[in-house]
């Protein structure tokens, strides 16, 4: 199977690893294996990469990870374009089923590890 992030890798030698537990060596790895994270439903993933300061952490983690959830079910995930990458942005458009999503994205190491911090506004 082809990886969900459409680095033309299959999932086994692209994302699953980081999945699985492997630490992202960049923002942009950490962001592609996020975008496959929602594409295979893969909710807690998308939990233990997000960074406590972001703006969509949630404390109530079995209500967050409900809520994740129900947004892969009802969602195809079509389609990741990169734009652009420094050492903690990247800038994508994710194509969805429910249209595109245009994001320039800021992540940031806690603990050695990379997560998903915020969206620029």
């Amino acid at each position: 199977m082809l990886c969900p992030c459409c680095s033309g890798e299959t999932y086994s030698n692209c994302c699953k690893p980081y999945h699985d537990g492997a630490p992202t060596p960049t923002a942009l790895t950490l962001m592609r294996s996020r975008y496959s994270a929602y594409a295979l439903d893969k909710a807690n993933y998308i939990v233990i990469t997000t960074h406590p300061k972001s703006p969509y952490y949630e404390k109530d983690r079995k209500k967050w990870k409900q809520g994740i959830r129900e947004f892969c079910q009802a969602t195809q995930f079509l389609k990741l374009e990169i734009l652009g990458y420094g050492e903690d942005w990247v800038h994508f458009i994710a194509h969805l089923s429910s249209g595109p999503l245009n994001e320039h994205s800021l992540f940031e190491k806690a603990d050695g590890k990379w997560l998903y911090l915020r969206t620029v506004e």
